[in-house]
């Protein structure tokens, strides 16, 4: 599938927890610093969501050794409360992530547009390890 001649990349998981605790994991500034990190080298030590559409949002993304990091950001386009984000990323690619609630938890279903910089197995591994590692922060912290 492609968009605007863009190879399009989903990931996936499954979250066993209600979407109440779902949510607000995924959207809170102060949750996001905590598992927005595809491996144990890497950190976001900063996070802001304006969660509506036209809001923003941004995260630093840097490595824990100071060797490098980014700043990922951009604008929602769509956001249906416990169902739907969409947004535009800076760089102008889009990204959708659907919550479905199920008899499991919740099964959340991310597709972005790829860039064109890494490989596409890098960029799916990368988003599916960070998807993976909130899973593991919501299922952990038992606050639900």
């Amino acid at each position: 599938m492609t968009t605007h001649d863009q190879t399009v990349i989903t990931v996936a998981a499954t979250v066993h927890a209600p979407i109440e605790a779902v949510w607000k994991a995924w959207t809170n500034p102060s949750d996001i610093k905590l598992w927005n990190a595809a491996s144990d080298e890497w950190h976001t030590p900063k996070a802001e969501n304006d969660l509506r559409p036209g809001g923003k949002f941004s995260s630093r993304m840097e490595a824990k050794d100071g060797s490098f990091g980014f700043d990922f950001d951009g604008v929602y386009d769509e956001v249906i409360p416990h169902e739907l984000i969409s947004y535009t990323l800076g760089d102008q690619r889009k990204v959708k992530i659907i919550f479905e609630k199920n008899t499991d938890g919740v099964k959340i279903t991310e597709s972005f547009e790829a860039e064109n910089t890494n490989p596409i197995e890098m960029q799916k591994g990368g988003w599916q390890a960070i998807l993976d590692n909130f899973k593991n922060y919501v299922e952990s912290s038992g606050n639900f």
